[in-house]
């Protein structure tokens, strides 16, 4: 139970939907023993009318006593149905308050972990896969739920019944009452050595549906890949193998369970043999009468379904568990980058990299070594590297989705450690290398790093971007809908809808990362002037593979092996004759061929 320790903040929450349950729960179960003890009158009123009307045999009164027995019988009955129909009214009201607060607290919770799930850094996604982590804030919670709804409700109900029937069958008679409670220590006894059992498999089985998950989601992202080398065979004897997996820890414990509810119901079923045994001997001896038989009979049999229940209670609770436990992992990590509070609402683009190293945590390669710069306010800076040279680490330095292992990163003379991360990124365009649209409308997707946006400054990134023509040619033009990761484009107009994205912002600072690849040369000069004009003033980094791209930048840094080995302009760097010259002779080599 201590990794439901977590849920205490909840249920303080909500203690007003709570404390009635509870109330509901203790009234509707003392409507519930009630009717045994009716019962049980009922039965020793029909041995002795029965006596009565024998004795009567022959007289005329006899068909009197008949007449009081029926009525005394009918009377009986309807009380009985009213007892159960008003327990049934408080039972509708415990499920309306214990049930729906099970439903605010699993709200609560979806988004409590998804708000939780934004706040932690770009290292944690790269070190958990998306399949688990839609599992966690999906399948785990509504295990959670059960175990704050259905399971405390039927759990308080049965400790509240037992209580109620327990007392009752003490005060009729002591000798009965325990020879039909002797099962029990062997039921709890049973419940404590399944419950390992059950626990085990739970989170066995929660893990391999994460591994699901994830294999499933992968696949079906990568569909065209699996397509095009004809490997749909191949991936669905993956996902047979992956479903069997699972089908086994779940069959596994579905044995367990069914060793469970049976061994119940036998101890359930033994303790009304040894009352009919027992009480029969007492009513032979005259100790209790055979209305106390019934009385207890009734109560053994209201004591099967919360036995029965108390089983399905455990498996909630310790299938709970093992969920909240996956849960909290993820809970109690904590973001590797935290805010500063420095304001910088007016952003001005002066950035300084002194001396910055920094190697991946996952996989412990060194992509930035010594790495020394400035970029001045309203400079166009680029930079430009073989793959792998650490210019995209570069961008994400800058947009501090990770943090230096050595060095200092200012921003305007500020460490950008101490900056206030929420004011400085709302002031940053960044346009990735792996362009991401999301399943909505293009307008939306422009609009999407604004709160409030008009159609005419989306019409106006746009045609910055030069996408605007091709949008305006589509059927519903800014209202069209894209597929997932936005499919229903090609590479180059995604990259330029990013684009605009990114320029609907009107930033302070503009970062592309390599964002012009799919492009032609003539749409790329023409991105490259409307950039100019807007970013006017305002700083721009170009991250490219072109020299033609670049070659207008007032600071061009060359990158190799994560370290920096040339920088300055265009004409400057050719007069070195070093590795920019070497590239740029290359790339004059294959224009020439082409």
């Amino acid at each position: 139970m201590k990794h439901l320790r977590f849920l205490n903040k909840y249920f303080y929450k909500y203690k007003w939907w709570i404390i009635p349950g509870i109330f509901f729960v203790v009234i509707s179960n003392i409507f519930g023993v009630i009717p045994a003890q009716v019962i049980g009158h009922a039965f020793n009123l029909i041995t002795e009318n029965i006596q009565i009307y024998g004795l009567f045999s022959g007289f005329d009164d006899q068909a009197i006593i008949y007449d009081i027995f029926s009525y005394s019988l009918l009377y009986f009955g309807f009380l009985v149905l009213f007892l159960y129909l008003i327990r049934g009214l408080f039972l509708f009201f415990m499920r309306q308050t214990i049930i729906l607060m099970s439903r605010h607290i699993e709200f609560d919770m979806k988004n409590e972990i998804y708000a939780h799930y934004q706040r932690l850094s770009l290292g944690f996604y790269r070190r958990n896969n998306t399949g688990d982590l839609m599992n966690r804030a999906t399948e785990d919670v509504n295990r959670v739920r059960m175990y704050v709804g259905p399971a405390i409700m039927y759990a308080i109900n049965t400790a509240v019944l037992f209580l109620l029937i327990i007392s009752s069958m003490y005060s009729v008679n002591a000798t009965l009452a325990t020879f039909c409670l002797l099962p029990l220590p062997v039921l709890v006894v049973t419940i404590y050595f399944v419950n390992t059992l059950i626990n085990k498999k739970s989170e066995q089985i929660q893990e391999q549906l994460s591994r699901l998950s994830s294999f499933v989601q992968e696949r079906f992202s990568g569909i065209r890949v699996i397509k095009s080398y004809v490997r749909e065979e191949h991936t669905s004897a993956i996902f047979a193998a992956e479903s069997e997996g699972y089908k086994k820890n779940s069959m596994s414990l579905v044995k367990v369970q069914a060793f469970f509810y049976p061994t119940m119901l036998l101890m359930v079923g033994l303790s009304t043999i040894l009352t009919v045994y027992v009480g029969g001997r007492q009513v032979i001896a005259g100790s209790i009468s055979a209305g106390n038989i019934a009385e207890f009979i009734v109560y053994v049999n209201q004591l099967t379904f919360p036995v029965t229940m108390l089983g399905w209670v455990t498996t909630l609770i310790q299938r709970a568990s093992a969920s909240q436990k996956r849960i909290n992992e993820f809970l109690e990590l904590k973001p590797d980058i935290a805010s500063g509070d420095i304001n910088v609402s007016d952003l001005k683009g002066n950035i300084s990299f002194k001396n910055v190293d920094f190697t991946y945590p996952d996989t412990g390669i060194q992509a930035l070594k010594n790495i020394s710069f400035e970029i001045e306010q309203g400079q166009f800076v680029a930079v430009i590297g073989r793959t792998g040279s650490g210019k995209s680490t570069l961008a994400n330095m800058i947009m501090r989705m990770y943090d230096t292992d050595a060095g200092e990163i200012s921003i305007d003379g500020h460490t950008l450690r101490k900056v206030n991360l929420h004011q400085y990124r709302d002031q940053i365009g960044f346009v990735p290398q792996e362009v991401f649209l999301f399943s909505d409308s293009i307008k939306n997707n422009i609009a999407f790093g604004l709160d409030r946006i008009t159609g005419d400054e989306v019409e106006r990134a746009a045609e910055n971007a030069a996408v605007l023509n091709n949008i305006l040619n589509f059927e519903h033009q800014f209202e069209t809908t894209l597929g997932e990761r936005g499919i229903t484009l090609s590479g180059g107009q995604k990259q330029r809808v990013s684009i605009a994205r990114a320029l609907v912002k009107e930033p302070k600072i503009l970062i592309f990362d390599d964002c012009l690849s799919a492009v032609d040369t003539r749409t790329e000069e023409e991105i490259l002037n409307n950039l100019g004009r807007v970013m006017q003033g305002k700083t721009s980094i170009l991250i490219a593979h072109r020299i033609s791209t670049i070659k207008n930048a007032d600071k061009i840094i060359v990158m190799d092996g994560g370290e920096i080995i040339e920088q300055g302009t265009h004409q400057s760097l050719l007069a070195l004759e070093g590795a920019y010259h070497e590239m740029y002779q290359h790339q004059l080599l294959e224009e020439e061929t082409n």
